[in-house]
């Protein structure tokens, strides 16, 4: 996919007066692969607003959701093109740094939509409106970051040269940004301490040599070596947890959201489109503002990281670094903050989606191509994402991949369980398979039609339950509705693991967690926050 996208943008050629509507998809898609090269390298540099390392990873997830929406909606005009930048980056957003940067392309993109091609004096446009949007979307704007680079770079061009094509003026703006990141340290204290420019600054000038490198016709680069990393030089301490939220069917203004949420914390951004609500903050109550915030829509997505975790998880690595690779690499599909959780710590490399939120084969591809290890197990988690997780080796010449055909998230935490990074795949696959068969899931969530299924009649607003995808309970609340699944599987159980989501709060999910123990005395159960958003309760048994 990277080399065809880049082929088509580069059919457009550098010295194009023009720009048509695919070129420029194109060059998007494309990238985002470039920037996929340099993850690691963002991530050492990032210090500000906190040493968690995640910037890069951060950006190319949010540039994953755009792709994935171009190539999805694949674009006749040049307003498509627009609408997919803009709701794609939105839906895609992920950390401080992609929530900026989907501003930055949604302002790109009310440039551009109106046009049938796109010249010089569009871009230049179009730059200057990235720049605006991106520093209204921020409460407290901070010089010396991405939006800096951002700023110089349209600046720089606000006024095209005589005979100027798209594409030499874009080099012209790449070459005033690199100017505006390497002065970035004399203006934001903590970059000039650690003895490194802006990580948000540099992942959007890498998109940007992405988007130049397609119209050049370049390839991919090989992924810079990375030696150290500037989080060494700060001491572990407590961050406090990078909390986001997307909302869906939003009715209230975006500005009501964010007065709600800016008591809980920091780095507070709250953007949105079309319905949908994008949140970021830095707090040290997560569930609380979750359960807030849940009250003003449809919970489609949240996450929650501890920072001083991941600041700790890097320093590991730091150690790690001159270690032999892993034989064995594990990528898991997952939605939920708590099961991503579950998945990492038993050593799984998280890909973002579940049902309704498919990702894609290069979604997958691009997490494979990340690991070390020459041999990779992938868990698709979800009967849909099966057969885009068996046709990533077409993507990936360089690593042996192996798929788990996991149906449900049960089955691959039940299977990540006996995972380890020192074993060979073919002696881990045999025994995780078998796993993963005797594994249960129930899932509750609600129905969207009035139907019948499987002889069971379901109104709309009615709560379902999914016994390994399958419709077997419908009731008025979740609560009766799991409770009665249980009821039906639960003989010769001995281990449960109940996820709720933001939506149901702490409190709602331990009285569950009470009368599940009263009913089944014998079953251990666990009880986590951060299960799958769209579901109230998902319980895992084993």
């Amino acid at each position: 996919m990277a080399e065809s996208a880049a082929a088509r943008a580069a059919a457009a050629g550098p010295d194009t007066s023009e720009i048509s509507p695919g070129a420029l998809a194109d060059a998007f898609v494309f990238a985002t692969d470039y920037l996929g090269v340099f993850i690691d390298e963002v991530n050492a540099l990032n210090v500000y607003p906190v040493p968690d390392g995640d910037t890069g990873t951060n950006m190319h997830l949010t540039l994953q959701s755009v792709r994935r929406q171009l190539i999805d909606d694949a674009p006749d005009g040049m307003a498509d093109v627009a609408h997919a930048l803009a709701y794609g980056s939105l839906l895609g957003a992920r950390g401080n740094s992609g929530v900026i940067l989907s501003q930055v392309l949604k302002g790109f993109a009310e440039g551009v939509k109106g046009h049938a091609q796109v010249d010089a004096a569009i871009l230049a446009k179009a730059l200057r409106g990235a720049t605006k949007t991106a520093y209204a979307a921020v409460m407290k704007p901070v010089e010396g970051t991405i939006l800096t680079v951002v700023r110089e770079a349209a600046e720089a061009v606000a006024e095209p040269l005589p005979d100027e094509g798209p594409v030499a003026l874009l080099q012209r703006a790449l070459t005033a940004g690199h100017g505006a990141l390497e002065r970035t340290p004399e203006q934001l204290p903590v970059l000039k301490q650690a003895g490194v420019v802006d990580a948000g600054g540099l992942g959007f000038l890498r998109m940007l040599e992405g988007v130049v490198a397609a119209f050049e016709g370049a390839a991919l680069p090989a992924p810079p070596k990375v030696t150290e990393r500037a989080q060494q030089q700060f001491e572990e301490e407590a961050f406090g947890f990078c909390t986001e939220f997307l909302l869906s069917g939003v009715e209230v203004e975006t500005r009501e959201i964010q007065d709600a949420v800016a008591p809980f914390g920091d780095s507070l951004l709250v953007v949105g489109a079309e319905g949908f609500v994008k949140g970021h903050i830095h707090t040290e109550e997560p569930e609380k503002l979750l359960a807030l915030v849940a009250k003003y829509g449809n919970m489609v997505r949240s996450k929650v990281e501890d920072m001083s975790e991941q600041h700790s998880e890097i320093l590991a690595d730091v150690d790690m670094g001159a270690a032999e690779p892993p034989k064995t690499g594990l990528v898991a599909v997952s939605n939920g903050y708590g099961l991503t959780k579950a998945f990492r710590s038993l050593g799984a490399r998280v890909v973002g989606g579940g049902q309704t939120n498919n990702p894609s084969v290069q979604d997958i591809a691009d997490a494979v191509r990340s690991l070390g290890a020459s041999t990779v197990i992938v868990m698709p988690n979800n009967k849909n994402i099966i057969m885009a997780a068996r046709r990533v080796d077409e993507l990936v010449a360089d690593k042996r991949v192996l798929v788990l055909p996991t149906r449900t998230i049960g089955q691959g935490l039940a299977a990540a369980v006996l995972f380890s990074e020192d074993q060979d795949a073919d002696a881990l696959m045999p025994g995780m398979e078998r796993t993963a068969e005797g594994a249960r899931t129930l899932e509750v969530t609600t129905a969207s039609r009035d139907a019948t299924i499987d002889g069971i009649d379901v109104r709309e607003g009615s709560y379902i339950g999914l016994l390994d995808t399958v419709l077997t309970h419908t009731a008025d609340t979740a609560e009766d509705c799991l409770l009665a699944m249980l009821a039906d599987v639960a003989d010769g159980v001995d281990i449960g693991s109940l996820f709720y989501a933001p939506a149901v709060g702490e409190e709602t999910a331990q009285a569950l967690a009470g009368r599940i123990a009263e009913s089944h005395p014998e079953l251990e159960l666990e009880v986590h926050g951060g299960g799958p958003d769209l579901y109230p309760y998902l319980l895992v048994l084993e």
